[in-house]
């Protein structure tokens, strides 16, 4: 039997929303059930099931984004924000209000699809706050000692970069960039605060280093 993830989209980007209907139409495993252009909309217009909510994390309408995802977690939704911005803060709030996950505008939509394939397999991909970091005798959080290099992977990738996109970003190869961050995983798992997902790593820097 066929499994279909069902999403629904807050986007009010016109040109967007008709690329992601033409690609769920066309996808075999996605199906779109519902667009809206703001939260308030989706909220008042479906009473349906999603397995995720694709929010856009720039509405002109409803500018709060922090407020949005909290809307619709309370509605009962797993949210994908999608952001034009790939500064790791961005990704750091978007995953400290609750969102179960983060995509930067360049990614493809294989990449998307992969992760609400995942969000949608394992009910929650992040839960930000959950895992309680260790700290240190003054309260600081407790954080394995990273390169300026591996930090450097660590922050572009857990952005929301792919790890070509990381290593052009940083003018390396993507070998390198891949053995940075085996050595970044390596050093969090060693102090005890495993991080082996992209939303994982990006909880990090937001438990870490903001």
């Amino acid at each position: 039997m066929s499994y279909f993830v069902d999403i629904a989209a807050v986007e009010d980007n016109r040109m967007l929303v008709d690329s992601l209907r033409a690609w769920a139409s066309e996808s075999g495993g996605i199906r779109l059930k519902a667009v809206a252009s703001t939260v308030d909309e989706l909220l008042r217009a479906w009473r349906g099931h999603v397995d995720v909510v694709l929010l856009d994390a720039a509405l002109r309408a409803e500018p709060d984004t922090a407020g949005n995802v909290r809307r619709l977690i309370d509605a009962g939704h797993r949210v994908v924000m999608i952001d034009g911005s790939a500064a790791p803060i961005s990704a750091a709030r978007a995953l400290a209000t609750g969102a179960d996950g983060y995509l930067t505008r360049d990614h493809d939509l294989a990449a998307l699809g992969d992760t609400l394939r995942a969000i949608a397999a394992d009910g929650r991909a992040c839960s930000p706050g959950a895992s309680v970091a260790a700290v240190e005798p003054d309260g600081h959080p407790l954080r394995p000692p990273l390169s300026e290099r591996e930090r450097a992977v660590l922050m572009a990738y857990a952005s929301g970069r792919t790890l070509d996109s990381t290593a052009r970003h940083l003018g390396i190869s993507v070998e390198t960039a891949r053995t940075y961050l085996k050595r970044v995983k390596a050093k969090y798992r060693q102090a005890g605060l495993p991080a082996h997902t992209k939303v994982e790593l990006a909880e990090r820097v937001r438990a870490d280093w903001q």
